[in-house]
């Protein structure tokens, strides 16, 4: 996705309520899309069809289809914005999780799924796709949907 080694952090990320995410540039149609995966919850949105030069902008990418995608979901305001500023800063590392690549996999083949018999990477419909996918029991989660694991981790917060 561009990254250099330079911009591969060696730190240990910040604390927040969410964690880190997981970013993935699979194809659908021939055109790249970024999958957006967080550890936790395993809460996730897709970006289609992206340019090169945009995705040389990831960091505002994910924090505007962040909010976009949280604004679809039943989310008092004040949790949204603690989400939000847990992410006003961002950093990138490698990652070894199988259990979260694994899940990843599995929700790209969702997606390429929906997507394509939906009309494709120009549909109006990837909104309500990505809404679908967060409302799927996750096997990696027990079988808890991804949007209530999201939640739970605010309520308990709070």
């Amino acid at each position: 996705m561009g990254l250099k080694k330079s911009d591969i952090s060696e730190n240990e990320p910040r604390e927040s309520y969410l964690g880190s995410w997981h970013a993935n540039l699979i194809y659908i149609d021939g055109k790249k899309c970024i999958l957006f995966v967080n550890d936790k919850t395993l809460f996730n949105f897709i970006v289609p069809h992206i340019s090169r030069e945009q995705i040389r902008e990831l960091s505002s990418i994910f924090k505007v289809n962040l909010k976009c995608v949280l604004d679809t979901e039943d989310i008092p305001e004040r949790t949204k914005t603690k989400i939000m500023s847990e992410y006003e800063s961002i950093q990138y590392a490698n990652t070894n999780s199988k259990s979260v690549l694994g899940s990843m996999n599995d929700l790209a083949f969702h997606y390429k799924y929906h997507i394509q018999s939906e009309g494709g990477v120009h549909s109006y419909a990837v909104p309500s796709i990505i809404k679908k996918l967060n409302h799927m029991p996750m096997g990696a989660l027990e079988y808890v949907f991804s949007i209530e694991a999201l939640k739970a981790i605010y309520e308990n917060a709070t």
